[in-house]
């Protein structure tokens, strides 16, 4: 019984990864496109304030929806480092560092975002200040979550591309899952780079995140349905004296 375990154990941690990467795409996608697209008006700081006030319920569902999505990356982070340790251990540990980091920015950064209720909800230490200025600032925090949740994606940039080259590198995941992870990572790198640095061609360039959407669906499907092949994984691990 012992040994069977052991033996199922890369296919366990393969669908708990797979099984919380669909929460944190699902979840992402839902704070994104089905929140913050629908309260938040750009340019209009009065519309936006109106929107979340309107909606209270639903902004505060975005927040428990990206709180969740990144305690799951963390848990996902460790999953992805036990599988492809194998591989090479010192760049997976060096991938979870980077995706760990990644998540503490992104939580930091829903700070600002909750901030931005708190002003709108009229708290005491918000007395001196009139509705226009009291809208405008809740609109600056909102900006600095978004700006946040970019600087995030830098280090998760680095993470797809290491991640995707240990995936190629290794024998019991598919070379191309690899190729399409690292894809995602330069999409990472040049959409939050190009906000940063030039922030005009923002939009034109906004149609290159459907590389990563695919990237990542993929991976996640993969791990969910395949996960690892066994025996392969066994043999390398064994190589290196991981398993």
């Amino acid at each position: 019984m012992a040994d069977r375990t052991s033996e199922m154990s890369p296919l366990v941690y393969a669908r708990a990864a797979g099984v919380l990467y669909l929460i944190i795409i699902v979840l992402g996608l839902f704070s994104e496109m089905f929140v913050r697209s629908s309260l938040i008006s750009p340019g209009d700081a009065a519309a936006t304030a109106s929107n979340i006030l309107a909606a209270e319920g639903l902004f505060r569902a975005g927040f428990l929806a990206d709180s969740v999505m990144f305690l799951s990356d963390v848990a996902l982070a460790v999953l992805l480092f036990v599988l492809l340790r194998p591989v090479n251990k010192a760049l997976a540990l060096v991938a979870l560092c980077f995706r760990v980091t990644q998540t503490a920015v992104i939580a930091l950064s829903l700070l600002n975002y909750y901030a931005a209720l708190l002003l709108l909800k009229g708290s005491g230490y918000t007395s001196a200040l009139d509705a226009a200025q009291l809208n405008s600032l809740s609109s600056l925090f909102l900006d600095l979550h978004s700006y946040g949740y970019d600087l995030g994606l830098i280090l998760f940039g680095v993470h797809c591309l290491v991640l995707g080259y240990l995936i190629a590198k290794s024998l019991y995941m598919p070379r191309v899952l690899g190729y399409l992870v690292m894809a995602a990572g330069v999409t990472y790198l040049v959409g939050s780079y190009t906000r940063f640095l030039f922030p005009d061609f923002v939009e034109t360039l906004s149609p290159i995140y459907l590389i990563a959407i695919v990237s990542e669906l993929s991976l996640c499907l993969w791990l969910l349905v395949k996960g690892v092949n066994l025996e392969q994984w066994k043999e390398q691990a064994g190589s290196v004296g991981v398993a």
